[in-house]
């Protein structure tokens, strides 16, 4: 099979990194989560003040994008790759739900997407990648070989979402889970940079009601499918 790059697009909590992380394993390609990348750059400017109730800074945050660097070091113990902002890991950091409230405001902001973009555009150089995120077959790698776009029902994003934070001991409610999504959803079909959309020609699943195996299956059967065409 040839070399390729594997662009997979979606919603919030559509198992989407899950779904990446799986074929990349498979095919022995390299995994890159954006949507972590996005989290790193808001967990940053958290940490540095530049996020309040009111309001978010954006003009420092841009004129601190120079200042930050993230990248990705393979964990034995997860088999997966942890997210590492200016040497330090921040996996756990950024999937707290502090950061899940201001990474779309965070990510419509134009010229962090353009530092981000030009990132990820790197990694993929040389193909042999499977990327998820909100804009990747769209806009990173609109000649991508692979493109997949995810979407299921909100409520059952939503539980999926509640089950992975009542694992890791935070204490939240499925409607404040469900408001949250909400509301990133439609900053992310909203924004006027690189807004989420299904790409031309994307292979659709609609994972509501898939396990994961059943989810995997169909997608990688897609993979297999144009190998063989191509």
């Amino acid at each position: 099979m040839k070399d390729l790059i594997i662009a997979i697009d979606g919603y919030s909590s559509c198992g989407k990194s899950s779904l990446a992380r799986e074929i990349a394993q498979v095919l022995e390609y390299a995994y890159i989560d954006t949507g972590a990348m996005y989290r790193a750059v808001t967990f940053y400017a958290l940490q540095n003040g530049m996020i309040t109730k009111e309001s978010i800074s954006e003009e420092i945050l841009i004129q601190s994008l120079n200042k930050i660097d993230i990248h990705f070091e393979y964990n034995p113990i997860s088999n997966s790759n942890d997210t590492i902002l200016n040497g330090q890991n921040i996996e756990e950091e950024i999937r707290m739900p502090e950061v899940a409230d201001k990474v779309s405001q965070i990510s419509s902001i134009s010229q962090v997407r353009k530092k981000l973009v030009e990132l990820q555009q790197n990694m993929g150089k040389n193909k042999r990648i499977v990327m998820d995120g909100r804009d990747i077959a769209t806009v990173v790698f609109p000649d991508a070989d692979i493109k997949i776009f995810m979407t299921a029902d909100p409520v059952v994003r939503a539980e999926r979402r509640l089950a992975e934070l009542k694992e890791k001991g935070v204490k939240t409610s499925l409607e404040d889970v469900l408001s949250n999504l909400k509301q990133r959803d439609h900053m992310d079909e909203n924004r006027s940079d690189s807004p989420l959309r299904k790409a031309n020609g994307a292979f659709v699943i609609d994972n509501t009601s898939l396990s994961r195996k059943e989810q995997f299956d169909i997608a990688i059967k897609h993979i297999y499918n144009f190998a063989h065409e191509n």
